[in-house]
């Protein structure tokens, strides 16, 4: 029997199993990047606007290293420019997970054993797993390019290209993760901590040169899909990095897989203390969720000193430039454009927060669904007192990376600590809601529990795209994010505060109800 034998069969039910998250993330990567050429288009309509944008891009570093350089003044330069870097990092976060997915979480469930109990080959699942994230990210890259080619056929492969290209890059690297750990969650974590290295060495290369072409962004995956330079003079060798990197690490992937027994690794686990600080169902939540909660407040803090050093050049790059005022004024407020940045970015890391409130509070049913809750439960602890050990984190580490968040914000702008801190711990109703929401089904339908995801995805593109496209009220406020009000510098209203709050206490409640009725998932 071949290694491969069954790789079909697996890739069917891999794509089967994906059809509702998958095509979410494929739809918020492609509706982020085809929906800014319209916004760019009205933010910098004159050739003369453009070309001062290139020029305050050049001088201001800070900004280089949160968006890249900017490489020429066509339409489609500048929607490679804004949108290019974020796309990168969504591609590259959906592969690692279709990989994961389908190569760690099976054999950590027990299904790949089920299934290898049949004609499957030894390398079959790792195959069919790399094959659904690279029909992702062709069908990704496909979109991209027939989405753009109205703004230059060349400039929207290259980028539609690039972007698939990253998505593989970091597909194989979690393919290879995925041999070396005996965990799916140390598997993510891992690669989606190689992801964050890449992204800092872009943003110090790029912080450090204006064309990209220091050696630091060069190490980086980000930093070559930059200098692809779409619709700025392509430069298409540098797909052949790509390339090499996907070749290099798809091979280590065989080969490791075919060295190691189903279900083993390279670095398996040590075992835990049976006693001790894992005595109660709280300290072992805390043990379980402690690197994400960690991980978390770290990037938090980091994000928030970064966009406070960015806010005292936020009126220079604006300039007099009305209709990107109008866009952060649409965000952050009408309170002064200083004011209606520091809001709008505090409200974009509340929308990112929601992100983590759903990834935590959705641990539960991964240790339900992988059987590890089960015989937990067996012992003389209340499914309500096994919930509420993960909902202190997910809800409590909310508000800790928006209050670390408050604190980096005040490190970088130096300026109004309180107001800043204040503006920070406001975004927690609505990120609450999101988390009830997630709870809620949970607790009643745990099979649905991952369209959380879709929601948590919906609610960001509405707040992120939905102010740039002038969206209406009625769509704007679909998001409980919009109802909250714009500090720093607006007025405190204290209404839909607390209705939100009352809001997510009623989603929670009903969840952890349904939660107490309903069997558990064996």
């Amino acid at each position: 029997m071949s290694t491969l034998t069954g790789t079909g069969t697996l890739l069917r039910l891999a794509v089967r199993r994906d059809r509702a998250t998958t095509p979410v993330w494929l739809a918020a990567n492609a509706l982020m990047v085809l929906s800014m050429p319209s916004t760019l288009n009205g933010l910098y309509a004159t050739d003369a606007e453009r070309a001062d944008l290139v020029r305050q891009v050049g001088t201001n570093a800070s900004f280089r290293a949160l968006i890249g350089p900017l490489h020429d003044t066509s339409l489609g330069a500048l929607t490679a420019w804004r949108v290019g870097v974020y796309a990168g990092l969504l591609t590259a976060v959906t592969s690692l997970l279709v990989v994961v997915r389908h190569t760690r979480d099976e054999e950590e469930t027990g299904r790949a054993e089920l299934l290898a109990s049949g004609a499957v080959g030894r390398r079959a699942s790792l195959t069919a797993a790399l094959l659904a994230a690279a029909a992702a990210n062709a069908v990704l890259a496909l979109l991209i390019t027939a989405g753009l080619a109205e703004q230059g056929v060349a400039g929207a492969l290259a980028l539609g290209l690039g972007l698939g290209a990253v998505g593989m890059v970091f597909a194989t690297t979690a393919a290879v993760v995925a041999q070396l750990t005996e965990s799916a969650r140390l598997a993510r974590g891992l690669t989606s901590a190689v992801l964050g290295a890449a992204f800092v060495l872009r943003a110090a290369g790029d912080s450090a040169g204006t064309d990209g072409s220091s050696v630091w962004t060069w190490l980086s995956p980000l930093g070559w899909l930059e200098n692809l330079r779409p619709f700025a003079a392509e430069r298409w060798w540098v797909l052949l990095l790509f390339a090499a990197a996907v070749l290099l690490q798809a091979a280590a992937a065989y080969v490791l897989a075919g060295r190691r027994d189903l279900g083993t690794s390279f670095f398996p686990a040590r075992p835990g203390p049976a006693g001790g600080r894992l005595g109660s169902a709280a300290a072992l939540a805390w043990r379980l969720q402690r690197g994400a909660v960690v991980g978390w407040s770290l990037g938090f803090f980091l994000a928030g000193v970064v966009y406070g050093g960015l806010t005292e050049g936020a009126a220079d790059l604006v300039g007099e430039n009305r209709n990107a005022r109008e866009i952060f004024e649409r965000m952050g407020g009408h309170s002064g454009l200083t004011d209606a940045f520091l809001a709008a970015m505090v409200g974009m890391l509340g929308l990112v927060a929601a992100l983590y409130v759903v990834a935590s509070v959705l641990r539960l049913h991964g240790e339900e669904t992988s059987g590890r809750a089960e015989p937990l439960l067996a012992c003389p602890v209340s499914r309500l007192r096994w919930a509420a050990g993960h909902l202190v984190l997910a809800f409590g580490g909310a508000a800790l990376i928006m209050l670390l968040a408050g604190l980096g914000f005040a490190v970088g702008y130096g300026k109004e600590v309180g107001p800043v801190l204040g503006a920070c711990l406001v975004q927690l109703p609505a990120v609450w809601v999101i988390g009830g929401l997630a709870v809620l089904l949970y607790g009643l339908a745990p099979r649905l529990a991952p369209a959380a995801w879709g929601v948590a995805v919906a609610v960001l593109l509405i707040g992120w795209v939905g102010p740039a496209l002038n969206a209406p009220h009625l769509v704007l406020d679909l998001s409980p994010f919009g109802h909250l009000p714009k500090l720093p510098g607006g007025a405190m209203k204290w209404g839909p505060v607390l209705t939100l709050l009352a809001l997510a206490a009623v989603l929670t409640a009903t969840g952890l109800v349904g939660l107490r009725r309903r069997d558990v998932i064996s």
